[in-house]
């Protein structure tokens, strides 16, 4: 799907913002500072130090799981601090918290002191869970609905690429023998210096809830978060799905120093390889969704996300076993051998999937996460991902010691995402049916769209659009940012597989009023409930599929339900569509066999459009003018 040239500048130009760029690289500095310290922590444990009470295979875990406790421990109070207080002012403190820890840090790592740099994991970890709410929450207050998934894209870009980054730092300065390790220290204090030379130049960003009243207890507030996120059954679902997005990738990431090591016989470059390559994978993931969704906030990419996340899971524990056995690769010999670039591509692959599947979840949330609350939402998502890490680094830990290998382990996870994502997508409906909108709207037509932006953001509103196919409320769902209710002939309901699609999608079945009085007047009351709730509402005039081609006249049930919200007290506003070349195809009815007779009777990806109309207030939307408007949309 393709739309017009808009005004809002790509993800890029966003560098060259100051609403933009300085947050970007303060987050940039503070995530590189993360994994460099980190990295440089468990290879120096894992490859350099005999710890008696700190095996190697379980450094990664217990050092990962140290940094999340914090996000458990003291999200809900960073979600109340971001919405209270201005959000620059809580970025500029928190970077100063991060100087002072790097500071104990370098000398954690000087005379190489597990207690001291394990102290320092948990500090880190704690100065992410304030960052973390701040972090998601100024991003809507200043970038457009347009600019929301292009936006986050980046911002995971950049902290994949700083993971990149730090890791390979982190781990070449602690192989540098004898000196390495002081090295460490000083790359983390300087590149905190960094992070708050670059936090003096974000922009005010006023409190969303100045006199919200701080609730210390971390215990009930976290209940009070879900509880709060919980509402909005699109937004705690995809907290779920986010969450386990960390629990799927915490596995991975904890466990590349032992899967070098121990799995492919590789040094400690070998492992930062594995990051680099990991990393890699989720910024172009991440940087893709702007290009995939052309704008919007394009769920359909989740669904498609995590197909790819357990394909490549389940494929990496097939090219991980039976490599040839060998006493040590360096990083050369390691790239050297055929059997190995399977490896990294399916790392590349899995984390290119993991990109596309949860940069569109986040940018859910921001759009559809009550404003004054959403960095409570944001908390209640910390908390969340928390439990979920947490719970991964235990259960690999234990599936560990109880023999199994990591391959094992990779291989259980990716067949785990399958059941899980499929669990989610049925929970919530609208990420499936708008990856079917969108597969539709790109693999079996080229299709689009102009005008797109005169679609309402958020409140009620009718779309009214010419009926021409049997998939034209698809086309609708994948040109909108939002979900639409559709009022549908019942008949449509019989047709196979697009019969469960619509009644999956919460369609509203009508029937004429003579033939089923009782359906009939149900649609109505269903059709002014759902702009009760501030939704979309899709009609099709016509009241049918055209036979011929042409745009039929238009009948008064549009009127009717706009006098149903006038009297709910509503001004709807209706916006008029056109579907273009649709007619021919072969969902159409243009065939005398009927429809769906001769699948390839226009070749394959045949090129169809839609174009949207300016809103029509309701007091002027007769059935007439709205038919003359989508006529002269058709005309265009």
């Amino acid at each position: 799907m393709t739309t017009a040239a808009h005004a809002a500048p790509n993800q890029f130009a966003l560098l060259g913002q100051r609403r933009f760029a300085p947050f970007f690289w303060t987050q940039f500095a503070g995530a590189a500072n993360d994994n460099l310290f980190k990295f440089a922590f468990t290879v120096m444990v894992t490859y350099q130090l005999s710890v008696s009470w700190l095996q190697p295979a379980m450094a990664g875990l217990v050092i990962g799981a140290l940094f999340i406790l914090p996000f458990l421990l003291f999200s809900a109070t960073s979600g109340q601090m971001a919405d209270k207080y201005d959000k620059r002012a809580m970025i500029v403190w928190v970077k100063r918290l991060e100087i002072g820890i790097m500071a104990l840090a370098a000398l954690g790592f000087f005379f190489k002191s597990v207690p001291v740099l394990l102290l320092c994991t948990f500090l880190m970890g704690l100065h992410s869970t304030v960052f973390g709410p701040v972090k998601f929450a100024y991003l809507p207050f200043h970038l457009g609905e347009r600019e929301l998934t292009g936006g986050n894209g980046m911002v995971e870009m950049g902290t994949f690429v700083a993971i990149l980054l730090g890791n390979v730092v982190g781990g070449l300065i602690v192989a540098v023998p004898e000196i390495g390790a002081h090295h460490v220290g000083f790359a983390c204090v300087l590149l905190a210096l960094a992070g708050r030379v670059a936090a003096q130049f974000i922009p005010p960003t006023p409190a969303t809830d100045p006199q919200l009243v701080i609730n210390w207890n971390p215990v009930s507030e976290t209940w009070r978060n879900l509880k709060l996120a919980h509402r909005q059954v699109a937004v705690f679902r995809s907290l779920l799905g986010i969450s386990w997005m960390w629990f799927f990738g915490a596995v991975f990431l904890a466990n590349f120093p032992a899967f070098a090591k121990e799995v492919l016989h590789g040094d400690e470059q070998v492992a930062s390889l594995l990051l680099v390559v990991f990393s890699v994978g989720i910024g172009i993931g991440s940087l893709l969704c702007e290009r995939l969704s052309h704008r919007h906030v394009e769920i359909g990419l989740v669904p498609l996300g995590a197909i790819g996340m357990t394909v490549f899971a389940i494929d990496l524990y097939f090219a991980s076993r039976g490599l040839a056995p060998s006493t040590g690769y360096t990083l050369a010999s390691f790239v050297a051998q055929p059997a190995h670039w399977r490896v990294m591509a399916d790392l590349a692959l899995l984390a290119l999937f993991a990109g596309l599947y949860s940069v569109p979840m986040y940018a859910l949330i921001q759009m559809r996460a009550q404003p004054t609350h959403r960095a409570r939402i944001i908390a209640a998502n910390n908390i969340l991902n928390a439990l979920f890490m947490i719970a991964s680094s235990v259960i690999a830990g234990l599936l560990l010691k109880a023999g199994v290998t990591i391959p094992q382990i990779f291989l259980a996870v990716g067949l785990a995402n399958a059941v899980v994502a499929g669990y989610i997508f049925l929970l919530v409906p609208e990420y499936l049916l708008r990856f079917v909108a969108w597969v539709a709207s790109r693999l079996v037509y080229r299709y689009q769209v102009t005008g797109d932006e005169q679609i309402p953001g958020d409140g009620p509103a009718v779309v009214v659009a010419n009926h021409v196919s049997f998939v034209d409320a698809v086309l609708l769902m994948a040109a909108s940012p939002r979900p639409i209710r559709f009022i549908m002939d019942h008949r449509i309901f019989k047709v196979p597989v697009l019969g469960w699609l619509f009644r999956l999608a919460k369609a509203i079945p009508i029937a004429p009023q003579k033939e089923d009085p009782a359906t009939y007047q149900r649609a109505f009351d269903e059709a002014a409930q759902v702009l009760r709730e501030g939704d979309l509402l899709g009609i099709f005039p016509e009241g049918g599929i055209t036979r011929d081609g042409e745009l039929q006249p238009f009948k008064g049930g549009v009127v009717k339900i706009l006098e149903q919200a006038r009297a709910d007290g509503l001004s709807v506003p209706v916006v008029p569509m056109a579907l273009t070349n649709l007619w021919g195809s072969f969902f159409s009815r243009i065939e005398k066999d009927g429809a769906m007779t001769r699948p390839f009777r226009r070749g394959m990806f045949s090129r169809v459009g839609l174009k949207v109309g300016a809103p029509v207030p309701a007091g002027q939307a007769t059935p007439e003018l709205l038919q003359a408007r989508v006529g002269e949309l058709l005309a265009r």
